[in-house]
C-alpha cells in the first residue's frame, strides 16, 4: 500500500512538473510575442535555417522578407526564388508571426519538448527545437533565425 502511494505522488509530481514546464514557456512566450508587437515593426529581413528531415535541406539558408505580415520575397540559398513546388512546405515558417504561432501550437501541446530562445532586443524565437513524439524518430524540427533587419 505504501508503495502505491508514493508512486502516485511520485507521478502527480512529474505531472506537476510537466504542467509547470509548459505555463512557464507559456508565459515567455506571451511576453516575448508581446515584446514583438509592442515594436510594430512592418517590413523586416531574415535569413531562416530549417532542420529536418525534410526533401528541402538543399534550399537552406532561405532569406526571407516580409512587409505588412505577407511574404514579399522567399529566396534560397543561391538567391533564387524558392522552386513553387516546395514553397507550399516552407511558407509556413516565413514569417515571425508564422513562428510564434509554430511555437504556441508546440506549447501548448502537440509537441513532447519544446526548447525556444528568444531575441532579447525584438522578442521573436530565434533558435526552436521541437520533438513531436520523443520516442519516435526524425520528427524533429529546428528553426534559427540569423541577421535579422528591419527593413523601412
Amino acid at each position: 500500500m505504501k508503495r502505491l502511494i508514493l508512486f502516485t505522488i511520485l507521478v502527480l509530481l512529474v505531472l506537476a512538473a510537466a504542467g509547470c514546464g509548459n505555463f512557464q514557456q507559456g508565459r515567455a512566450l506571451s511576453r516575448n510575442r508581446a515584446l514583438w508587437v509592442s515594436q510594430d515593426i512592418s517590413h523586416y529581413r531574415f535569413q531562416l535555417q530549417v532542420g529536418c528531415f525534410c526533401a528541402f535541406m538543399d534550399l537552406m539558408p532561405l532569406s526571407v522578407e516580409v512587409r505588412d505580415g505577407q511574404v514579399v520575397s522567399l529566396l534560397d540559398a543561391s538567391g533564387r526564388p524558392v522552386p513553387a513546388g516546395r514553397l507550399e512546405m516552407l511558407e509556413r515558417y516565413a514569417g515571425i508571426d508564422k513562428l510564434f504561432e509554430l511555437v504556441d501550437q508546440a506549447i501548448s501541446g502537440k509537441a513532447d519538448e519544446v526548447l525556444v530562445t528568444y531575441d532579447p532586443t525584438y522578442g521573436f524565437p530565434s533558435q526552436v527545437s521541437i520533438d513531436y513524439i520523443k520516442l519516435a524518430v526524425d520528427d524533429e524540427l529546428g528553426l534559427q533565425v540569423r541577421n535579422f533587419e528591419v527593413l523601412e
